[in-house]
């Protein structure tokens, strides 16, 4: 909290005016602010030419005591970007398709009010933040944040080719389309690749996944070592041989996903044979090349092809608001 005292206290919130059940999130946040004896919070819109960052930017000048970030990943990473390094912590109110980052760690994904609550009077975890260093082939380059995973294959062409009126109607099914038709091609590209000091490796893989988070929508574990406050990030690499290929994967990350529930099961996960076609580094940088470009992905939003990438960590570099008892 900052220098004043809680009377004086007030939350910023930052909103997808689509996504987000705007009455009901009034009435939230109105009834902790009486609670909690806060004064009134400060409104801030994101819009279609700034989906976050600046809203957030904003918010931050009015010297909020917490940030409520109320939409998708997309909006999450954009507000991060202007929270990394900051002492006022992020609180998430998940309104978007995978909510990866609430998903991951334990926070209510279908409860608004208790969201809310917890901007009020949660814990406070530092986790970090990956930045991505990205180069099109006309030499480029931009540089982004991402909190949950970076994505170039499968991951990037689902970002590109679902929309987001699809996103709204059909929820995680609008991927089904763009999934299917990846699998179907099976296309796989030529890469070099290096992980911190390491010596430059060639692979063709179908996808590559750099994650600071491990579990997808749908209760699916990609990254079973993948930890969002562990100062690494978990790369996999998907490589399948076919249709049958893709159908071991999948029945890979589904087991993953349940055996994470309970301890038994998460011993047996270090039991498991490894799959060819998954393969798992970590590290605490990631330096890629492609032949051609390919479209990448940093938290469901799309950067365009690239033919080169690095991605590093910033450890514990963003504060986020979570409930007494999170996953």
């Amino acid at each position: 909290m900052s220098s004043t005292d809680a009377a004086q206290a007030h939350a910023a919130v930052v909103f997808h005016p689509v996504k987000t059940p705007l009455e009901r999130l009034r009435t939230a946040v109105e009834t902790h602010e009486h609670r909690h004896g806060w004064g009134p919070s400060q409104w801030f819109e994101t819009s279609a030419e700034d989906s976050g960052r600046a809203a957030t930017e904003a918010a931050l000048a009015t010297d909020p005591a917490v940030v409520i970030v109320a939409g998708g990943d997309g909006t999450v990473r954009a507000a991060a970007e202007a929270l990394a390094d900051v002492a006022t912590p992020l609180a998430l109110v998940p309104a978007g398709t995978g909510n990866l980052l609430a998903r991951n760690l334990g926070l209510p994904l279908n409860d608004l009010d208790r969201a809310v609550g917890a901007a009020f009077d949660g814990a406070t975890r530092s986790i970090d933040i990956a930045v991505a260093e990205l180069e099109d082939e006309g030499g480029v380059r931009s540089r982004a944040l991402f909190v949950v995973m970076a994505g170039i294959g499968l991951d990037a062409e689902m970002a590109e080719h679902t929309s987001a009126v699809a996103k709204q109607r059909l929820g995680w099914l609008a991927y089904v389309q763009p999934i299917a038709r990846s699998i179907i091609a099976n296309r796989l590209f030529h890469l070099q690749f290096r992980i911190d000091d390491g010596h430059v490796r060639s692979a063709r893989a179908h996808t590559v996944i750099v994650g600071n988070c491990g579990t997808l929508t749908g209760n699916l574990l990609l990254i079973p070592d993948a930890t969002p406050d562990d100062g690494l990030l978990d790369v996999v690499m998907l490589r399948p041989k076919g249709r049958f290929g893709w159908a071991r994967i999948g029945t890979r990350l589904t087991a993953q996903g349940i055996a994470r529930r309970s301890r038994f099961g998460r011993r047996m996960l270090g039991f498991a044979p490894d799959l060819e076609a998954l393969v798992y580094a970590q590290g605490r940088r990631f330096e890629v090349r492609f032949e051609t470009p390919h479209g990448v992905e940093l938290d469901g939003d799309s950067f365009g092809p690239i033919v080169r990438a690095r991605i590093t960590v910033r450890p514990e570099a963003l504060r986020i608001r979570v409930g007494d008892d999170p996953v």
